[in-house]
């Protein structure tokens, strides 16, 4: 049986087990999914015993996504596009491939739910990782226009250095109102800042929730009936529609699996009402 795990700090709420059980039973193959804790002094140890121990294939979470990119031997163009790595490939030979699925996962799961890209401005909220690794990917899907808003403008600024595109632009959150009013154009407003992780709430105007055509939270909530901090910001601010980023998980996953298992097509959709079912149980 092929070992799989997921590399988090901290890990005991990480949905990946449940969600590759529920692709490995679509795809009719057995798989070992484990939970991995383990801290930045020990993660790159970690990550060697289990490879040596036969592991076949990991997944990564914050904040060890950017030390797996310097990990592993081999990476992808989006990898390395993205400068960080979620997902880990064992190559054989102690050679280890590392993508990163994130972004793409984003992209599929916005598509899922029915949002045309190409008529929208995509507002992506903060400069960190997570938003370095859908840049690329939200280009590549056609997106009308592309605004990266962080508190600091300089952090954003880095955050798309070598990223030149005539549709891609930067703000601060300070001016992001002022930057979106002659864009004349309807505007998704999504969060990859990690505010809500600590309860935070951000510094943006209500009228800048009102005025979107919805607002996405990369973060998630386990529990179906408790919104995240950026959801429960949004709606009391009057966004007409608020989603989390349990979809863009799945989707991610469902990258990964196929990355692990070569040639599998799956339905995430299923895999979606499948957890959906569990979580609310």
């Amino acid at each position: 049986m092929a070992l799989f795990t997921v590399f988090g700090n901290p890990i005991a709420q990480s949905l990946s087990p449940q969600i590759h059980q529920l692709f490995a039973e679509q795809a009719q193959v057995s798989l070992n999914y484990s939970r991995s804790l383990t801290s930045p002094a020990q993660f790159s140890r970690a990550v060697a015993a289990f490879f040596r121990s036969g592991g076949a294939g990991a997944n990564v979470t914050s904040p060890f996504k950017q030390q797996a990119y310097q990990l592993v031997t081999h990476v992808t163009a989006r990898a390395a596009s993205a400068g960080s790595v979620n997902t880990i490939v064992a190559l054989g030979h102690g050679q280890l491939l590392g993508d990163n699925t994130d972004g793409y996962g984003l992209v599929r799961d916005l598509q899922r739910l029915g949002f045309d890209l190409t008529q929208l401005t995509i507002v992506l909220l903060g400069a960190g990782g997570a938003s370095r690794g859908c840049l690329q990917p939200l280009l590549d899907a056609g997106a009308a226009n592309l605004v990266l808003a962080n508190r600091t403008l300089s952090k954003a600024q880095q955050c798309v250095e070598g990223l030149e595109h005539a549709r891609l632009s930067v703000a601060s959150l300070a001016e992001l109102e002022n930057q979106l009013e002659p864009l004349q154009q309807p505007y998704l407003l999504i969060n990859a800042t990690s505010a809500g992780l600590h309860g935070d709430q951000l510094a943006l105007a209500p009228a800048i929730f009102a005025q979107a055509t919805a607002c996405y939270d990369m973060s998630y909530s386990p529990n179906p009936s408790l919104l995240t901090p950026f959801r429960q910001q949004a709606q009391k601010a009057g966004a007409p529609r608020t989603f989390d980023g349990l979809g863009m998980l799945i989707e991610q996953a469902g990258l990964a699996f196929q990355l692990w298992h070569q040639g599998i097509e799956l339905d995430t959709r299923l895999v979606h009402q499948r957890l959906q079912q569990q979580l609310q149980q």
